[in-house]
């Protein structure tokens, strides 16, 4: 079954929800209201019917070499008090956008790459247990704008990638919320930040093990053919 939402609308339900947080997480200077649409996945449980308990959501540009339905599984897999599940970033972007929080506390995970650090996440692939995020109190207290400002404040971030930053940020502060799929599930191929100044790290972030389920090709990179 297909199910159409217009987007005028979702974004008339999201705006209220997601205003405060987009001066945060936005490439443009102010608040525009059809950027709210880049924070659909942060607020997607206010706004789609209670009957939709888990939704999967996608960038456009992926490539499957699995059967989706598989993804789905994911959700079994969720520890308690987990809402969301989404991959690791795979480019040194948060070390880069924390710089001043880890300048002030050196010994910080926060920007560290994997397994001990914490790199940030990549929404190209999110799983959202609608459910559990209705049920949250911790995470819905989080989309307060009071909330949001005290924690761009702590962390001395200023984004430009919507709901990845949002989650990034909440991920730093609070790990429980979310269920970290593997590389496989999202295997980014933009290496962007190779070339501006993190070589010698850069590796340390992009590697994954394992055959790869979904090649995202973020940044306009090409995806191997089959």
């Amino acid at each position: 079954q297909v199910i159409v939402h217009d987007v005028n609308e979702l974004t008339e339900k999201l705006f209220p929800i997601v205003e405060a947080m987009q001066k945060h997480f936005s490439a443009g200077s102010g608040t525009y209201y059809s950027d709210s649409i880049f924070f659909l996945s942060v607020a997607m449980h206010r706004v789609m019917p209670k009957e939709i308990t888990q939704v999967i959501q996608v960038d456009l540009d992926l490539k499957y070499k699995t059967n989706i339905r598989d993804l789905f599984d994911e959700f079994d897999n969720f520890p308690e008090g987990a809402v969301i599940g989404i991959a690791r970033e795979m480019q040194p972007v948060y070390r880069h956008t924390f710089w001043q929080y880890r300048r002030e506390n050196p010994r910080t995970k926060v920007g560290e790459p994997p397994p001990d650090g914490l790199p940030g996440f990549n929404s190209g692939v999110l799983l959202l247990n609608l459910e559990a995020m209705r049920q949250s109190k911790l995470y819905n207290q989080l989309l307060e704008p009071s909330m949001v400002q005290n924690l761009t404040e702590k962390y001395h971030f200023k984004g430009h990638l919507g709901d990845q930053d949002f989650f990034t940020m909440v991920g730093m502060e609070h790990p429980e919320l979310f269920h970290v799929l593997d590389c496989t599930w999202n295997r980014q191929l933009c290496t962007w930040w190779k070339d501006h100044g993190y070589s010698d790290v850069f590796d340390q972030y992009f590697q994954c093990k394992g055959e790869v389920k979904i090649y995202h090709g973020n940044c306009n990179t090409p995806i191997p053919e089959d």
